[in-house]
């Protein structure tokens, strides 16, 4: 029998620069309407950088959720493998410590480096100052996390709606206006 695969789904990004948010708002969303199998985690990764070491080295397959600059129009959905990756705004320097492939190049310098590939959304505005998204990103919103979910399902996962409310909590709320 095969060993299941550890599937980590980590949302980057930053949450009060609009669009610069966008993973980590798909991260809130899973958590609040879906329920995974056991060998799924969802994380909001925010701007940790390097600091997501641990967890990254835990899994087998890294799945990143982040805003992504590959030239299309606002809303644009991505699959990045290789050295695609640095399209990433996480994979960039952008307003994080470090970039995530520096960090996976240290995961893999300790000897535990995951499969990794990044859905990514290409953000409408990453400068301005909101909790909120942009209405580009927040209408490709439902796709994003579609291509997440088919991508969980692929490498092994699996995950039903919630029945019950989550408990976990949003620290950085969009706005209510």
């Amino acid at each position: 029998m095969a060993e299941t695969k550890r599937i980590l789904v980590l949302g980057v990004g930053n949450v009060i620069y609009t669009d610069e948010g966008i993973g980590v708002r798909l991260a809130e969303t899973l958590e609040q309407t879906y329920e995974f199998s056991d060998n799924v985690e969802v994380l909001e990764g925010g701007t940790l950088g390097i600091r997501l070491m641990h967890p990254i080295m835990q899994c087998d397959y890294l799945i990143v959720a982040d805003a992504v600059l590959g030239d299309g129009p606002p809303g644009s959905i991505y699959r990045l493998t290789g050295e695609d990756l640095r399209k990433s705004l996480s994979f960039r320097n952008s307003m994080h410590d470090t970039d995530l492939v520096d960090t996976l190049i240290s995961c893999e310098l300790c000897g535990s480096r995951p499969d990794a590939v990044i859905i990514g959304m290409e953000p409408e505005d990453y400068d301005t100052m909101s909790a909120d998204l942009s209405p580009a990103a927040d209408a490709a919103m439902p796709k994003m996390i579609r291509e997440v979910l088919r991508e969980v399902e692929e490498a092994g996962g699996s995950y039903q709606e919630r029945t019950t409310p989550s408990k976990e909590v949003i620290y950085v709320p969009r706005s209510t206006s």
